[in-house]
């Protein structure tokens, strides 16, 4: 009886950690969470290509705002605030700032080999770009200038930390880690090269820009090494505005109105991102003199503008001052 007993007990020792092995194998399979694929190396690479219609001065994308809802793409928003003067005529130094904010909606899909839950997260991000540039006059009159500026910019994009609530109490991977409340810091360094032509006369105000900005964008700094990217903002735009009186008159000073019109391609490897490579606005609206008082405030524009471009068109508002 001893003799076959103990035979037998020796093969389960053999066979029970085999066992064991799979059952563990699966076990720590299956419990944390992961996002498969490079998804989040991807839009990491698209979130630092949004940067690149920050940190331009552009106002063809200075407010811009695509939902996507029905196909399943990501909510993009785009938002800027800028400008630029030169100093005097006997002091042709330029100077331009800008800040913008972007704003990414993707959505993950989070697997741990036998459950897929879908994660929307947010990603914002917050650009400057500076940028300091001198005047060449093209002409006797300094009408037209030639004008290259160096530019320099700095942007962070965070994640939110709602990934929490959709998975409470699970193991998760480095990767949604950085999602959940995740930072990736990116620094641009480039320069413009403009052509500015400006007329004022009594009965009228012209102004005409062409413009190319190249700026390089890297990220450093980011709460995780899986994620980093790099970027290329190009853009070559065209500039038009029109100012002349109305014939009313406010603030002791006559009434204009305005016509823009502006075109911006966007050029290198990001072009494309958002789905267009061109965008185009029109625009009406009028101007208020406030130079005749002591006040701040030299000018202010109300501006409707019409946007349009490949599978993009809409309607926006802009205030603008000069000081």
């Amino acid at each position: 009886m001893n003799g076959v007993t103990q035979p037998r007990l020796k093969w389960l020792a053999i066979l029970w950690p085999l066992c064991l092995t799979p059952v563990q194998a699966v076990a720590q399979s299956i419990t944390e969470f992961q996002l498969p694929g490079a998804n989040l190396q991807k839009s990491a690479n698209a979130v630092i290509s949004l940067m690149s219609f920050a940190v331009v001065p552009d106002l063809a994308s200075s407010s811009l705002a695509i939902n996507n809802g029905a196909t399943g793409n990501p909510d993009v928003t785009l938002w800027q605030l800028g400008g630029g003067f030169t100093w005097s005529k006997t002091m042709p130094l330029y100077l331009e700032g800008s800040i913008g904010y972007n704003r990414y909606d993707p959505t993950y899909v989070a697997s741990n080999g036998v459950d897929s839950r879908q994660i929307p997260t947010k990603w914002n991000t917050v650009a400057g770009t500076i940028g300091v540039g001198w005047d060449f006059p093209l002409t006797a009159n300094k009408e037209l200038v030639f004008r290259p500026i160096l530019n320099a910019s700095l942007a962070r994009v965070t994640t939110d930390a709602s990934v929490a609530q959709f998975l409470l109490g699970q193991k998760t991977g480095k990767d949604i880690s950085f999602i959940e409340n995740g930072h990736l810091n990116a620094y641009g360094l480039g320069g413009s090269v403009m052509l500015d032509w400006e007329r004022h006369a009594p009965t009228y105000d012209a102004d005409i820009e062409v413009r190319y900005t190249n700026i390089h964008l890297q990220s450093f700094g980011g709460t995780s090494s899986a994620v980093t990217g790099t970027g290329a903002a190009q853009t070559a735009s065209l500039y038009a505005r029109w100012r002349a009186p109305t014939g009313m008159w406010a603030l002791d000073r006559p009434v204009r109105y305005v016509l823009e019109l502006s075109h911006s391609r966007y050029l290198g490897r990001d072009a494309g991102t958002l789905g267009f490579n061109d965008l185009t606005t029109l625009g009406t609206g009028l101007e208020l003199d406030a130079s005749a008082h002591e006040v701040f405030v030299t000018r202010i524009r109300a501006v409707v503008r019409y946007v349009f471009g490949n599978n993009v068109s809409g309607i926006s508002l802009g205030i603008a001052a000069s000081f």
